[in-house]
């Protein structure tokens, strides 16, 4: 198994996290070493079962980060170099790994080279990214954005990272990702790149494009919405689509992350949280934590200038700064992190579904070696569930179980191992 088999990612975006500025500082203003800030939360990340920093954006850009105008320059908001460096070696000292997100797809207004690798339009203008006037669309057919991103890529892995996401990669054709990752993995064959798909052909950008992974969205949408509707049978089918996707690649699963309304604010009821929870860390894909998610925290996202805020709010100093409201939800994280990290082999573990109704599913994951049964009620009265073909032995959640089936309470859920090897 390659290192990113084994990880559990903590997702930070750092402008927010940190407090910075809406807007980058004035050329002469000194560097603000804010993700100095971050060793903070690094024993935090590795109690709560993480063993990855996967960071938003760091480098200089106009606004939100995503407006990149020198990818070779950390973002004075954050600090300059020495403080990504600095927080990259304490997080090595811990066995954490640390993910950078790359913005290639498109540059702010101010980038340098704007004039040279522009997309252009009919009419010879900038073309802008999916409306946003603020973002230009590089052109990916000119080998010097190519040669460009490579660098920019290498530089950092160079300097210690572990592997990048890659933003909207959806946007960029499949023959430039393969030029750039092929020129990338010659010099860093363990590098980890996860490509941003919110749609399409998941599995292309993997076998065409050349990346890792790609983000989960389909599944994403199915957990939420199949608790809200109470129809796992939306579930039982993107589970069904999710194997497939694991005949190629491990996906990069998650619950919420900086573009999204908040778990805590999608579900309509807050107590399946749980459930949700219990089908990130059952179901295969290297799994994410957006900050904050953990702590049940709220916020909507609004699509209007500012309507990201509520999603990527500032973090105290200190973790035991955190209100206690949300320490049980965390706890739960621990648990089924800690479950997890017990069963490595979940990473490309496939899902069978054995009992299904509207408000009821149940499955088992396995990789034909290993097995867990996994048992969810959504429903007001308890439920028996079936989990045949073996003799199960509870590991989690409040649940009676004979030889092939759990009886659930009322918004149960549970998780089950086997008792003895097939």
């Amino acid at each position: 198994m390659r290192w990113s088999d084994h990880a559990v990612w903590w997702h930070v975006y750092p402008l927010g996290f940190l407090g910075a500025e809406r807007e980058a500082l004035p050329p002469s203003a000194p560097p603000v070493p804010r993700l100095s800030g971050l060793v903070n939360w690094l024993d935090y990340l590795v109690e709560l079962g993480c063993n990855g920093l996967a960071l938003g954006p760091v480098f200089a850009s106009e606004t939100h980060g995503y407006d990149t105008v020198d990818h070779f320059r950390i973002d004075s908001r954050l600090g300059d170099e020495s403080d990504l460096l600095r927080l990259v070696e304490q997080a090595s000292a811990r066995g954490v790994r640390v993910l950078l997100d790359g913005v290639f797809n498109h540059v702010g207004r101010s980038f340098p080279a704007l004039d040279n690798m522009a997309a252009r339009g009919p009419d010879g203008s900038p073309r802008t990214f999916e409306g946003h006037q603020r973002l230009v669309a590089l052109d990916h057919g000119d080998p010097a954005v190519a040669e460009y991103v490579t660098e920019v890529l290498t530089y950092w892995l160079d300097r210690g990272i572990d592997g990048w996401r890659l933003d909207a990669a959806y946007a960029v054709p499949l023959p430039f990702w393969h030029s750039v990752t092929s020129r990338v993995r010659a010099r860093f064959p363990d590098a980890w790149l996860v490509g941003e798909v919110i749609h399409g052909d998941y599995g292309a950008y993997v076998s065409e494009g050349g990346l890792d992974s790609v983000t989960q969205y389909e599944l994403w949408k199915a957990v939420w919405s199949s608790l809200n509707d109470r129809n796992f049978f939306e579930l039982a089918w993107s589970l069904d689509r999710h194997n497939a996707l694991l005949d190629t690649f491990a996906p990069l699963t998650f619950l919420g992350n900086h573009d999204v309304t908040r778990i805590a604010s999608l579900l309509d009821d807050e107590r399946q949280l749980a459930h949700a929870l219990v089908v990130l860390f059952t179901t295969g894909g290297i799994p994410s934590v957006y900050a904050g998610d953990e702590q049940a925290f709220r916020g909507v996202k609004e699509h209007r200038e500012g309507g990201d805020d509520a999603v990527r709010p500032a973090f105290p100093d200190r973790p035991d700064q955190l209100a206690p409201y949300g320490r049980a939800h965390c706890r739960l994280h621990q648990s089924l992190i800690g479950l997890r990290r017990r069963h490595p082999w979940l990473v490309r573990a496939r899902t069978a579904v054995t009992t299904l109704t509207k408000e009821t599913v149940g499955y088992t994951v396995g990789d034909g070696e290993h097995a867990l049964a996994v048992a969810l009620n959504l429903g007001e009265g308890p439920a028996e569930i079936a989990l045949p073909d073996a003799d199960w032995l509870r590991a989690a959640g409040s649940c009676e179980f004979g030889r092939d089936r759990a009886v659930l309470p009322p918004r149960g859920w549970a998780i089950a191992t086997r008792a003895s090897a097939r």
